[in-house]
């Protein structure tokens, strides 16, 4: 992992980032990515938070509220998890029956935002960015359902989506470019530990003033060297057990996997498997066919062989 000058921002969650100075930090982070003026009025406590690190692989949790009164959980998660999608609905309707008290209408609902920061591949997709809404749409005419001019009014807001959990995730490692956006300079110092250059998106001043290495004491230091080795180590054996995953996969074809990385590669060497068995069968009932007499086109027709396939048996 390359030195940097600055402290990373899953380290600065765990220790700097809660204390009041710093809030301009997470203020600048969740400015850029939900496109407002966001003010932390203050953070919050929830049974979802940790209160010490249990081990080196630890979640970590920001719970903050904003000037509306609206409820943000900034998670980053450093190790690979199958069932994260799910793990952010828990996290969200938690929060929301957490902070609304016995005997309050509905109407109390609180407003959360769910802000993931993952170092690992989610899912399937090219971006670095992902956000998430709730809509209703008619199943016949595709119509938006919408609020009533009363409901715009009594909850200040104008689309019905506004009302439930946004989820924001940012896949951190897959960015591989120049930042050229506000966003785009945080996701690089989410990734890298280091601010780029000429660096304007809100908040990145206060990383460059607040979050310098040298302001560490020597024992934190050695405490966040440790952190960063740590997370080495997680990626190398995440690395490890995917390809020795794939390699026993396609020679057993197991039902079962390993956990996280193995667990995806026998997956893919056993559909990699059963592609290739496929074809030897194919090839088998065209060489006999072939020895029956059928001529070409009707072989093909029988198998799926290109006809290059089947003359050259």
């Amino acid at each position: 992992m390359a030195q940097s000058k600055y402290i990373r921002f899953d380290w600065a969650m765990k220790r700097l980032l809660r204390n009041k100075v710093n809030f301009g930090v997470l203020e600048g982070l969740l400015t850029t990515l939900l496109g407002e003026r966001i003010t932390i009025q203050k953070l919050l406590e929830s049974e979802s938070n940790q209160a010490d690190e249990y081990d080196k692989y630890n979640r970590v949790d920001i719970l903050a509220e904003n000037s509306k009164g609206e409820i943000i959980l900034i998670e980053v998660q450093n190790n690979n998890e199958y069932a994260y999608f799910q793990r952010m609905l828990f996290g969200t309707s938690k929060l929301v029956t957490e902070y609304i008290n016995r005997g309050d209408g509905y109407d109390k609902v609180r407003k959360v935002y769910s802000v993931n920061i993952v170092y690992f591949t989610l899912g399937h997709g090219t971006d670095i960015v992902y956000h998430g809404k709730t809509e209703f749409r008619g199943i016949h005419n595709g119509e938006l359902l919408e609020l009533s001019p009363f409901q715009k009014q009594t909850f200040k807001v104008n689309e019905v989506s506004q009302l439930y959990p946004e989820y924001y995730i940012l896949k951190v490692n897959d960015f591989n470019r120049v930042a050229k956006t506000p966003l785009e300079e945080w996701i690089y110092y989410l990734n890298t530990g280091d601010v780029p250059e000429g660096a304007s998106a809100p908040g990145l001043e206060e990383v460059k003033e607040r979050l310098k290495l040298d302001r560490m004491t020597k024992t934190e230091l050695d405490a966040y060297y440790r952190h960063l080795d740590n997370i080495v180590i997680l990626r190398d054996n995440i690395f490890t057990e995917r390809e020795e995953g794939r390699a026993e996969g396609r020679a057993e074809g197991r039902a079962e996997g390993r956990a996280e990385g193995r667990a995806e590669g026998r997956a893919e060497g056993r559909a990699e498997g059963r592609v290739e068995g496929e074809r030897i069968k194919q090839l088998e009932i065209a060489r006999n066919l072939k020895k029956l007499g059928l001529n070409t086109e009707a072989i093909c027709q029988a198998t799926g062989l290109s006809p290059q396939e089947v003359e050259g048996l």
